[in-house]
């Protein structure tokens, strides 16, 4: 009987789950222009990504506890819905930043991929490289970058493409524009992030279809980061 008992308030705590993501994306469509390549989140909640077993779990807990501990506060749902996305994130100032994405990766659930070189997947500490995330690319002038992420998403049935757009912790003129190609050659859109040391927020902002025309797209995508500050705001290129 407590089996059944336990049973029923699970399902009852999953259905309550899903009515409140399937609001969090009604208005998140609500939010989105006729042409719907870009929206914004709704920062009313934090919801993660699904389960994914128990170590996932644990892992989050840590990751909460840390982020709880350090006082920041998460805002905007995982989007369930987009399994494959480049994930931006700035204002990138700090070796910190890297550092509490992934306690927010943890946060929501996700496993962050990031490119690196072929040569790290070889040798005897290969497949533990895979293991944390890496995506091996060839970076000789010669290989097509884009083409290999390109193949790289469409071969994988979900994939979280983490990418700082800065480049660099160090100021820069601007930003790359790397993680846009890779994105509109691949055909998956790109979430934005936002790490604001000032309000101690890290946020799920928003996401973009890339359309081609890049000085548009990134006009709206900068938006997502006015106000934000970085840990060393002078270094934040904007």
């Amino acid at each position: 009987m407590l089996q059944r008992m336990a049973d029923g308030d699970s399902e009852l705590c999953e259905k309550d789950r899903d009515a409140r993501l399937e609001t969090s994306r009604r208005m998140s469509a609500d939010a989105a222009p006729p042409s719907a390549t870009h929206w914004r989140f709704p920062a009313g909640s934090a919801e993660p990504g699904v389960y994914r077993g128990v170590g996932a779990e644990v892992w989050r807990w840590i990751c909460s506890a840390y982020l709880r501990l350090s006082g920041w506060r998460m805002r905007g749902d995982w989007p369930r819905d987009l399994p494959k996305i480049v994930l931006i994130a700035a204002p990138h100032t700090s070796n910190w930043d890297g550092f509490n994405m992934l306690a927010a990766a943890g946060y929501y659930r996700i496993a962050l991929k990031w490119m690196g070189k072929k040569e790290l997947t070889k040798g005897p500490f290969g497949g533990l490289v895979r293991w944390f995330g890496c995506v091996p690319v060839d970076r000789d002038a010669k290989a097509d970058l884009v083409r290999q992420m390109k193949d790289a998403f469409a071969a994988a049935a979900q994939m979280t493409l983490a990418v700082s757009p800065e480049g660099t912790r160090a100021k820069s003129p601007g930003w790359r524009s790397g993680f846009y190609h890779i994105a509109h050659g691949a055909g998956v859109p790109i979430v934005m992030s936002v790490l604001d040391y000032g309000a101690k927020t890290i946020s799920l902002s928003g996401a973009l279809i890339p359309t081609g025309d890049y000085d548009a797209d990134v006009a709206l995508i900068k938006g997502h980061y006015e106000g934000a500050r970085g840990k060393y705001d002078e270094r934040f290129s904007r």
